[in-house]
C-alpha cells in the first residue's frame, strides 16, 4: 500500500483555517509535517495596516516573500523596504520581524521555513515553540 501523501497533495489557501498570530495578523499553515512534509514548513501571513509580527528568530533558515502590500523587514539591526516580489532570506538565529508600512493595505508574506522542527524564539520573552504547535488546528 502507497503512503497516503506519497504521491503529493494539491492545497488551497481559501480551504484551510486561519489562525491568530495576535494585533489582527493572521496565518494559515499550508506545508508542514500534518500532510507528510519531512524537512519544510510554509505558509502564509497577513499582516493589517500599521500591525507587525513581533521581533523573533528561529532554529533553521526561512525565505519570505512579499505576495502583495508594502513592509518594512527588520533583519538583526537592518531595515529594509519590501513590497511586492522582494524575497528575503534570514539565517538561523538572526532576530527578525515585518512590518505593514501601509495605513491601508494587507501584508501579505509567504514564509517557508528548511526544516519541519523549526520553532520561533520571541526576542522579549525568551519563550520558544515548535512552529507547527502555534499553528496547529
Amino acid at each position: 500500500m502507497t503512503d497516503k501523501w506519497a504521491l503529493g497533495v494539491r492545497l488551497r489557501e481559501s480551504d484551510l483555517p486561519l489562525v491568530s498570530r495576535g494585533g489582527g495578523a493572521s496565518t494559515t499553515r499550508l506545508v508542514n509535517r500534518s500532510i507528510g512534509a519531512k524537512t519544510i514548513l510554509n505558509g502564509i501571513t497577513n499582516i493589517p495596516p500599521g500591525g507587525a509580527i513581533p521581533l523573533h528568530y528561529h532554529n533553521c533558515e526561512e525565505s519570505v516573500l512579499v505576495l502583495s502590500g508594502d513592509g518594512i523587514a527588520v533583519l538583526g539591526n537592518d531595515e529594509v523596504q519590501v513590497t511586492s516580489g522582494d524575497v528575503t532570506w534570514i539565517p538561523p538565529e538572526l532576530p527578525h520581524q515585518f512590518k505593514n508600512s501601509s495605513d491601508q493595505d494587507t501584508l501579505r508574506i509567504f514564509w517557508t521555513y528548511a526544516s519541519s522542527s523549526a520553532n520561533r524564539t520571541m526576542v522579549e520573552t525568551g519563550e520558544t515553540h515548535s512552529i507547527d504547535s502555534e499553528h496547529s488546528d
